[in-house]
């Protein structure tokens, strides 16, 4: 057993702008070979083009967002006996939160448009109303944990 104590999670700082840690999360997301300069452009003026179109505040329907694709459950391979089952884990908050904007970003870039603010602004303002991709992802993996609920007794 290891004798090192566990390492204490950082939370990250709140933004200049909105000073809430989901946009910094988010920006930390969009990063792309460190350029953060460049993703929190990307992020403000999603944030902007949300402010424009829906007349709220852009981190309210970002929160909203991001609730709306939280999963409860998500499945993970494990190995038991030579076969791998899909396993259904129960997922905290953090974690959540982590794999939801990960999914809204990752369906942005596949979006056809110009722009990727203005094609992450459409899939957070989606994702606000329950429509889109990364809600479709939730619901399938929803789906899976269902599918594979016999095998929950094989948690770690």
């Amino acid at each position: 057993m290891s004798r090192k104590s566990k390492s204490k999670r950082i939370l990250a700082q709140p933004d200049p702008i909105y000073n809430s840690r989901l946009v910094t999360l988010m920006v930390i997301r969009v990063l792309k070979s460190g350029k953060k300069s460049v993703a929190q452009r990307i992020v403000y003026k999603a944030l902007e083009i949300i402010a424009t179109k829906t007349d709220e505040a852009p981190v309210l329907v970002l929160e909203t967002a991001v609730k709306n694709v939280t999963p409860q459950v998500e499945v993970k391979a494990r190995r038991v006996g030579g076969s791998t089952y899909q396993v259904p884990l129960e997922i905290r908050a953090y974690r959540g939160t982590n794999i939801s904007l990960k999914w809204i970003i990752e369906i942005a870039k596949d979006r056809s448009g110009r722009g990727m603010s203005f094609k992450l602004a459409n899939e957070i303002m989606d994702a606000a109303k329950n429509t889109g991709g990364a809600i479709r992802r939730k619901e399938q993996t929803h789906k899976m944990a269902e599918a594979n609920k016999a095998f929950a007794h094989f948690r770690y």
